[in-house]
């Protein structure tokens, strides 16, 4: 009996890791799921994963970008490290931030940005929005610098605010005598 036992851990191991990415190394869990390695691999592009990945280990590799919706499939992540990689940080990005920030949010300090300039060095979860860039929305020319006329108008509203304010106070203070 103690054969057929270990024979049949052997087959759900083998079983667990026949999805594993090539350049990754999978350790099936106790409590199901896989422990992914892919620490170091020089890796450009995230790998196709495996369903049952629960610890994900991507330090250390070449990766800029995250396609959004990257670990959608993978219900049972629970452990993911981003660091030690050339992060582009611009608004294509915001999806790695999202999940960082919705499962390990002390993550967020660690991993940090290459490119571009306004980014660099900076912590992923201390960028604005500013600095992750426009996500493909812009001001529309005329806004964008409203130069001198824009400070005319505000003016020209304040100065009339503070006339119906006068008014309405004289009006009041009439109304009370």
């Amino acid at each position: 009996m103690p054969t057929w036992g270990a024979l049949f851990l052997l087959w759900t191991t083998a079983e667990a890791t026949k999805d594993c990415p090539a350049p990754c190394t999978c350790q099936p869990l106790e409590t199901m799921g896989l422990w992914v390695d892919c620490r170091g691999q020089g890796l450009r592009f995230l790998p196709a994963l495996p369903a049952h990945t629960r610890h994900l280990l991507l330090a250390n590799n070449s990766l800029r970008f995250l396609p959004p919706g990257a670990f959608d499939h993978l219900p049972q992540l629970q452990t993911l490290d981003v660091t030690q990689n050339p992060w582009h940080c611009d608004c294509s990005l915001t999806y790695l931030r999202l999940w960082l920030e919705d499962r390990t949010p002390e993550a967020l300090l660690v991993v940090h940005c290459s490119s571009p300039d306004l980014a660099t060095t900076h912590p992923l979860g201390q960028l604005t929005g500013y600095e992750l860039g426009n996500c493909g929305w812009q001001l529309h020319a005329s806004w964008a610098y409203p130069g001198i006329w824009w400070d005319v108008a505000l003016s020209v509203v304040a100065t009339m605010n503070l006339a119906l304010l006068a008014g309405l106070l004289c009006t009041a203070t009439g109304s009370l005598d």
